[in-house]
Parts: C-alpha cells; sequence; structure tokens
C-alpha cells in the first residue's frame, strides 16, 4: 500500500492522480491532500478520499477550510502554509509525493521530499529547472527515487535502460522531446501580436492549468522540458532535440548509436505518466483507452519554428550559459505569463521580457537554496520593472 501526499490535489495533475489512485484502492490511499486556494474544491476530495492531513497554501482561508470539513464530516488533520506542505513532505502519513504545485513556490517542498527518501513523482518542472544541482543532491542525501511524471520524461524514463542510466555508457545518442506545437502551431509572428489568454488558453490536446498552457503555446514548456531532461538524465543541450508532433501521440523518443530509435506512444492522457510513475516497476490499468494507430494515422513530425517562438531558443540559451540562468528564465517567464493573463502585457512580448532579464543579469553559480532564491526574487522584480517602463 502506497500512501500517497498530492501537492496540488485540485490541479489536473491531481485529479488524474486521485482516478488513478481510485480504481486502486488496494494498493494506493491519498494521505494528504494540498491545494492552493480552492477550499471548497479540496473539501470534496477530502470527503471523496479521506486523507489524514488536509492543507490549504493559503494561511488565511485554514479556518474555512477546517470549517468545510467539519460540515462534511471529514475528521483529519487541517494545516496552511508553506512550512506546512515542507513538513508533510517530509514526515510520516506518505511514502510518495506527487509535487504537482505550479511554478517555484514547488521547489521547498519537492527539496523536503527528496531530501526524506520519498518517491517524488515530479509534475513541477520549475523545481528542477530553478534548481536541478541541489535537488538531484537532495535525492542523493535522502536516498529516494524520482520518477518523472511530465509524459515526455516518462516517456524517456521509460524508453532507456533502468529509467536513469549514463547515456553514454547507453549507447545513447539523442534524446528527442516531442511538442504539439500548442494552439498557434503554423503561425507567423505577425498573426500573434492580438493574441488573448482565452486563445492561448485553448490546447489543442491537452486540458492543463493555464499558466501551462500559456508556456505551450509559445513552447517556453518545452524550453524547461529541455533543461528538466538536461537535469534529470544528465544530457548535454546538444543531446536534446525538439519535434513538433501535433497529434500528441508519440510522447518522446531516445535515439542510440546502433540506429535504434525507442518511442514511447499513447494517447494524450496523463494518467498513463501518473499510473506508470506509482506502479513502478510495476504497470497497472489507469482507465486510458488503448492506444488505435489506424484510426489515428499519419502521424506528423517537423521541426520548432523558434524564429516565432523564441521562448524555446531561449531556454537552450539559458541552458548553456548554466548556473542559475534557467532560474533567472523561470522567474521572468512567470511575470510575463501572469502579466499576460492579466492583460498587461502582449503575447509575443512574454518573449520579449523574458530576453530582457536574462540580458540584464548574467548567469551565476548555484550555491545554496537561499542564494537561488534570492536570485529568484532579483530576477522577478527586474522583470516587473521593465514590464512598467514598457506599460
Amino acid at each position: 500500500m502506497r500512501r500517497v501526499a498530492i501537492f496540488g490535489a485540485t490541479g489536473s495533475i491531481g485529479g488524474s492522480t486521485l482516478d488513478v489512485i481510485g480504481r486502486h484502492p488496494e494498493r494506493f490511499r491519498a494521505t494528504v491532500l494540498v491545494a492552493h486556494r480552492q477550499v471548497d474544491a479540496l473539501v470534496a476530495l477530502c470527503e471523496r478520499h479521506r486523507p489524514e492531513l488536509a492543507i490549504i497554501a493559503d494561511p488565511a482561508l485554514e479556518p474555512s477550510l477546517a470549517r468545510g470539513l467539519a460540515a462534511a464530516g471529514v475528521r483529519c488533520e487541517v494545516a496552511s502554509g508553506a512550512a506546512a506542505i515542507s513538513a508533510a513532505a517530509a514526515g510520516d502519513l506518505c511514502d510518495t509525493v506527487v509535487a504537482a504545485i505550479v511554478g517555484a513556490a514547488g521547489l521547498d517542498s519537492t527539496l523536503a521530499a527528496a531530501r526524506a527518501g520519498k518517491r517524488l513523482l515530479l509534475a513541477n518542472k520549475e523545481s528542477i529547472v530553478m534548481a536541478g544541482p541541489l535537488l538531484l543532491a537532495a535525492l542523493r542525501e535522502g536516498g529516494g527515487e524520482l520518477i518523472p511524471v511530465d509524459s515526455e520524461h516518462n516517456a524517456i524514463f521509460q524508453c532507456l535502460p533502468g529509467g536513469r542510466p549514463d547515456l553514454a555508457k547507453s549507447g545513447v545518442r539523442r534524446l528527442i522531446l516531442t511538442a504539439s506545437g500548442g494552439p498557434f502551431r503554423g503561425r507567423k509572428r505577425a498573426e500573434l501580436a492580438d493574441i488573448t489568454p482565452a486563445q492561448a488558453c485553448a490546447h489543442p490536446n491537452w486540458v492543463m492549468g493555464r499558466k501551462i498552457s500559456v508556456d505551450s503555446a509559445t513552447l517556453m514548456n518545452k524550453g524547461l522540458e529541455v533543461i528538466e531532461a538536461h537535469h534529470l538524465f544528465g544530457a548535454p543541450a546538444d543531446v536534446i532535440e525538439v519535434l513538433v508532433h501535433p497529434q500528441s501521440l508519440v510522447h518522446s523518443m531516445v535515439d542510440y548509436a546502433d540506429g535504434s530509435v525507442l518511442a514511447q506512444l499513447g494517447n494524450p492522457d496523463m494518467r498513463t505518466a501518473i499510473g506508470h510513475a506509482l506502479a513502478w516497476p510495476e504497470r497497472v490499468d489507469t482507465g486510458v483507452a488503448p492506444l488505435d494507430l489506424a484510426a489515428l494515422a499519419p502521424l506528423q513530425f517537423e521541426p520548432p519554428d523558434t524564429d516565432t517562438f523564441r521562448c524555446l531558443a531561449l531556454a537552450f540559451q539559458a541552458l548553456r550559459a548554466g548556473g542559475d540562468a534557467p532560474a533567472i528564465l523561470n522567474a521572468a517567464n512567470e511575470v510575463a505569463v501572469d502579466a499576460f493573463l492579466a492583460g498587461a502585457l502582449g503575447f509575443l512580448d512574454i518573449a520579449n521580457l523574458v530576453e530582457s532579464v536574462l540580458a540584464e543579469l548574467p548567469a551565476q553559480g548555484v550555491v545554496d537554496v537561499r542564494t537561488l532564491v534570492e536570485r529568484d526574487q532579483t530576477a522577478r522584480a527586474a522583470a516587473r520593472r521593465i514590464l512598467r517602463h514598457a506599460c
């Protein structure tokens, strides 16, 4: 019986995780549920799954959560705030942590789970983008397991011998990450000047939150995944390639020196990767429909247009710069996407703002979490200042 803490329980990853858990009550139990501000949604999940601990990230909402749980007849411990989330990640109520808190806010709890030796199901790519060396060091210290839940990295994990081997010794030539291309695939810059948040969030294949949907539309999401692949699998930038695959059926591929290319395919449903990570090295039914290739053919592949979707090129630039450049990239992007969603920044200006911050803050070495957080805050301040002046 795996006892699972779900950080980001009311989001799309959380919902998919709970669906898989609900299909196998003899194997998995949701013992800790964490949400940001969605009190009613968290109460409903607790009523259904009966965790031992419910946490709301905003401390001001803890009384509302407690009242809601009491009214629903749910008896469990209630807590709030970032410290409570990190304590739960390291605590005895779980042996498995699904890290699905969006953005830099998920870093502390992800590190806490790694240090505590938990099985870490990583869906919060920003944590490893910001602090890849620190997270890997925490995993070595704690002796736990990291299994990626992003569909692309989970696909690579499945296509490599032993999950995360030495690539050179395993004969790996390339890691090929696939990208759907987002809702604006094929469009040129002149056609993207007046894009609205609603248009950017209308992903053709995946149901996702607003921030990650915008990142997919700009291809920054794929850029963050390139950096994540570098840290997860020890792959230099020149070994990582991105291919646009609009059907989202081939989730990623591994190219070997002997000419073999192994691919992981499946319908675009996050329950596949989540179920694999929960049950690994075994397999369980996730409720995902079998793949009917004959009905879905043909499959298309094309190179990404990095002149139009510049965020992907900026991510490669940050990866090659090394040090804390990926953290600077991530911080500037979070500010830019928030501004875009609020109507304060144009779609094409997301890349412009990120590029300006990267130019203003040259890469420094990653020393420790405190220094990294300070640099993250410096980058956010720079992005907001540039944004104010531009407006």
